[in-house]
């Protein structure tokens, strides 16, 4: 397939103004493939030739300005269109397309609940041409009108209000100015809970088997909704550009969500059938929040090219946690966004795939698509954090709603953006572009504190080269209770300083950037990391103790602070741990990467135990029902880390934790995969399980428990069904790969670790992006962490034929593989 070059795009969009176009699809002709009929009207500014870009099962027939054109002419996914003459056309495709099962295109679904199917479309960066002929770029702008012939019984969405048609099709009302990849149609049988607000229709759309979850949730789904559109009418002068706001939960999404004009989609795991915990909900709002602002900075005003794609999600992410904090009941969202998204920021940002934020290299759609990553979002968003604290949120907003006005229905550069900025400020915005947007890495900052008769200065080492406006947060014990730290002051600091900054006596921690406003590594002084050592739990703010808790996760990774001693940090702290966000990231890492990847085969089953009794003690201390939330992530985590299956399987049994919660689906699977990796289940107890819930949901548990039985021919089968056969949806061949590799199984897979790479290969370059990228993340041998492993994947990485998507995701996965072989040799990480 070829991919589009930045050149050609340029190239196109100074030859093309497209104006509209008609879409007509039919998704009643079977279950493979569904018929699109498109008419382009455009305009050619002078004589000569150009292309549209179609990937169709048949191409029937194509006629330009009512003269047919060779249908064999399409050559790959482009169809040329030779010898235009400067004036208007109209090109008119029919051809059939074939749905997907792997997310991208027109993803088609059948829900086993119940035998009723959805098809939804993904066309974000150039699957667009999976469903409809089209000059696929986001700088030609057009009107879609678009209609669907559906069966009887389903309803039809799309970016504007819908309508059935006297002869049965749903017609979409015409679009403002859009680009190619924004188009959405959503159809099937759907449960809908319909409003107004402000006069503008408002729904919530998911598939019938989920019909209960999303009404107990509706209530809550549409007030964080209302919240944030009225939050953002307060932000943003320009007011919503579209008609009406849909929101519908997807089965198999690839993204979290995607930000479609008037129909934003989302993963329908968001839709809770089982229990979740506060800040489970919180990210959902953030996530309704996020696409919203979308509708302004990526579908109100778009980025020219992909380079720019931070200015889409950098500024959704700020503006999603920022409002959401704003604007709803979860008040502390950038507690949970310091916790894990920076971490995927910082970790992104220390690989050899790194890029700038807004990086000016990118020369095509595949090499973009490698940029939807932690710097893209979580780094942009930190920068934009930092950059609003920088020139203060007044006039934050203000060079916002400039650009605003200045590039509506239209597209913009980031040198526009800046533009924008500087208009509402003195300060020198484009220089902080260049230290921010155009570098690459991580700064580390390291307090110094000098002391001259009895008092002290403060002043931040800084290794790298951005400027950095940030708060120090001065704690001293409490003289009534030196368990407890208490905040004397925080001082503010541009780093670089010009002088030292006095901070009077010696503090008994001093914490850089408290309050999280700026992007970097942080290390303490001797003294400090003491106070840490045996103070953490008492430092009196969340956001604080989760700046604490990165610093330490960044030191191990880093090679600075022993697996053993973060451990010791989390059995010592956690057990007092009040925030939820906090709990879960710790546990995360320590159960997850430091457990499974930084400790050796040799030291796992101590870390285990210690897990165990750490998650013990947090049940024990929410036996009285006061914190559902945290009992709810110590259950589950507990389940993750056992190394004996008696109690676990006792709960099964039982239906319930003693003291609570009963097991829901999600806890009965999670129990149920655990027991399987420790070969204390079967394949019959795996099928009463999918009996007892043969929902979608149910069938991935059961494909992920029957990958991690400890047999031979399990494991044969699994990895037969991920790379022999390409029937897996994307959902299932992920489910399937977390299943498979285990550390208490590494004897019993080692055959399939040199297997791997060339199994991978073969599969990106058969199945597309999508299932590439899940091979290279979830089917990675990650366990394996020894040279032999490193070596067979450098080797892949220098000698195979690998796709962009495979290429990038594997050489982060060496990368890690890296560090865990430095971090268990001792050796210090840069």
């Amino acid at each position: 397939m070829s991919v589009l070059t930045r050149d050609e795009a340029q190239l196109r969009a100074q030859f093309l103004d497209v104006h509209q176009y008609t879409v007509d699809l039919d998704l009643t002709t079977g279950a493979e493939t569904f018929d699109s009929r498109t008419a382009i009207r455009f305009t050619a500014r002078a004589d000569g030739d150009t292309f549209v870009e179609l990937k169709p099962a048949e191409l029937r027939s194509v006629t330009l300005d009512g003269q047919p054109l060779d249908p064999e002419s399409l050559s790959e996914n482009r169809l040329p269109l030779k010898n235009l003459t400067a004036g208007e056309h109209e090109l008119r495709v029919d051809a059939a397309m074939r749905y997907s099962r792997t997310g991208e295109g027109m993803h088609r679904f059948t829900d086993p609940s119940d035998g009723e199917t959805y098809v939804y479309t993904q066309l974000f960066m150039d699957d667009v041409q999976r469903v409809f002929a089209a000059f696929d770029q986001p700088d030609l702008k057009a009107v879609f009108e678009v209609s669907v012939k559906a069966p009887e019984g389903w309803t039809v969405l799309a970016n504007g209000v819908t309508a059935r048609r006297d002869d049965g099709a749903w017609q979409a009302a015409p679009t403002p100015l859009i680009s190619t990849y924004l188009v959405a149609v959503a159809a099937g049988p759907w449960h809908s809970v319909r409003t107004e607000h402000r006069g503008l229709p408002f729904a919530l759309h998911c598939r019938r088997s989920l019909a209960p979850h999303l009404d107990a949730d509706a209530d809550e789904i549409l007030d964080v909704t209302r919240a944030c559109f009225d939050r953002y009418h307060e932000k943003f002068q320009e007011p919503y550009p579209f008609d009406s706001y849909d929101q519908a939960f997807v089965p198999e999404f690839n993204a979290g969500a995607m930000e479609n004009p008037g129909l934003v989609t989302f993963r329908d795991d968001f839709v809770y059938r089982s229990a979740v915990t506060d800040t489970e909900r919180q990210t959902r709002a953030m996530v309704i929040a996020h696409e919203m602002a979308h509708m302004w900075f990526g579908d109100l005003v778009t980025l020219k090219w992909w380079d720019d794609i931070w200015l889409n999600e950098s500024f959704a992410e700020y503006m999603g946690y920022q409002t959401t904090a704003e604007a709803t009941r979860f008040t502390d969202p950038w507690t949970e966004f310091g916790v894990t998204r920076k971490a995927w920021g910082y970790d992104a940002d220390q690989r050899p795939t790194t890029h700038p934020v807004a990086p000016e290299n990118v020369d095509d759609t595949a090499s973009a698509l490698l940029n939807f990553d932690g710097i893209s979002y979580a780094k942009g968003a930190s920068a934009l954090r930092q950059l609003a604290a920088w020139l203060g949120e007044k006039d934050f907003l203000a060079g916002i709603n400039t650009h605003f006005e200045r590039h509506k229905f239209a597209n913009a550069t980031l040198a526009d953006f800046i533009d924008s900025l500087a208009s509402a400020t003195d300060r020198d915005v484009h220089a902080w572009a260049d230290s921010w947007l155009r570098t690459t890495g991580v700064d580390t900052l390291t307090p110094v504190i000098a002391s001259t008769g009895g008092t002290c200065t403060l002043t931040a080492d800084r290794a790298g080269s951005r400027p950095h406006r940030l708060s120090a947060g001065l704690y001293d014990h409490d003289v009534a209770d030196e368990g407890r730290l208490v905040l004397r002051e925080r001082v503010d600091l541009d780093v670089p300083q010009t002088a030292p900054q006095p901070i009077g006596k010696r503090p008994a921690l001093v914490l850089l950037n408290d309050g999280d406003i700026t992007y970097a590594k942080l290390r303490f002084d001797a003294a400090s990391f003491e106070t840490v050592r045996t103070g953490l739990s008492g430092l009196p703010d969340p956001l604080t103790r989760a700046v604490v808790w990165n610093a330490l996760r960044d030191a191990v990774r880093d090679g600075e602070l022993p697996p053993a001693a973060y451990l010791d940090a989390a059995r010592t702290h956690l057990p007092y741990e009040t925030d939820l966000a906090v709990a879960q990231g710790v546990l995360a890492f320590a159960a997850g990467q430091l457990t499974e990847e930084y400790l050796t085969p040799g030291d796992r089953p101590a870390a285990l135990a210690t897990l165990t009794s750490l998650c013990r003690d947090l049940l024990r201390r929410t036996e009285d029902g006061d914190h559902p939330g945290l009992r709810l992530i110590a259950v589950r985590h507990l389940i993750s880390v056992a190394a004996h299956p008696e109690t676990i399987a006792a709960w099964l049994a039982d239906g319930t934790v003693p003291g609570g919660p009963e097991l829901d689906p999600e806890l009965r699977w999670r129990i149920l995969a655990r027991l399987a990796v420790l070969g204390a289940t079967d394949e019959d107890a795996i099928a009463a399980e999918l009996a007892r819930d043969p929902s979608a949901t149910g069938q991935e548990g059961a494909a992920r428990c029957r990958a991690a039985l400890p047999d031979p021919e399990a494991k044969r089968a699994a990895w037969e069904a991920m790379f022999a056969g390409d029937d897996l949806s994307n959902y299932l061949f992920t489910a399937t790969a977390q299943g498979f590799w285990q550390p208490e199984q590494a004897d019993l897979v080692r055959e399939y670790v040199p297997r791997f790479y060339p199994d991978a290969v073969a599969l990106a370059a058969r199945r597309g992006p999508a299932i590439a990228v899940a091979a290279g993340r979830w089917c990675f041998p990650a366990h394996a962490v020894d040279a032999e492993n490193l070596a067979l994947g450098e080797a892949c990485l220098r000698d195979g034929d690998l796709t962009p998507a495979l290429r990038r995701t594997l050489a982060d996965r060496l990368d890690d593989l890296s560090r865990a072989l430095r971090v268990r040799a001792g050796q210090r990480t840069e």
